[in-house]
């Protein structure tokens, strides 16, 4: 009987020793600091996508964060993502009705950025313009609003 315990034991112990030792996952936290923000107020939002979902306005997107829009620059932290491949799209909600206005030629009425700095045409910059990695832990990028 002392055997089958002390193995027992054993194998508990080492289970519980393992799993102590066992690195914990690894999560990146993203700083997006957004420069040439503008006086006229309202929130700033922030949307970051993968490449699958990048060009679908109806898509989840990974994290999101809404903050009052501070002049000249405003900060925003994102936590808890998984380190990968992004695209950010960001614009001041003057209003704050939650949506991405435009004006009646169909310009927009608000401010906006992408990462990178990308620079839309017609639309959205593509993804590989506006790409960027998220590394494990602490990151940081900067974006101007347009």
């Amino acid at each position: 009987m002392k055997r089958r315990f002390g193995a027992a034991f054993g194998a508990t112990l080492s289970f519980f020793l393992t799993q102590a030792q066992a690195p914990a996952p690894q999560t990146a936290t993203l700083t997006v600091k957004v420069e040439n923000v503008s006086p006229k107020g309202g929130d700033m939002r922030v949307a970051l996508y993968t490449q699958a979902t990048w060009d679908d306005d109806k898509s989840t997107p990974v994290a999101t964060g809404v903050v009052p829009a501070v002049t000249p620059e405003t900060t925003i932290v994102l936590q808890s993502i998984a380190p990968g491949t992004y695209g950010l799209k960001a614009f001041q909600d003057f209003n704050r009705n939650g949506e991405f206005d435009f004006n009646f030629l169909h310009l927009p009425a608000e401010k906006y950025a992408f990462s990178n700095d990308a620079r839309p045409l017609f639309n959205d910059p593509a993804f590989d313009r506006a790409k960027f990695t998220l590394h494990a832990g602490d990151n940081t990028i900067t974006i101007h609003m347009q």
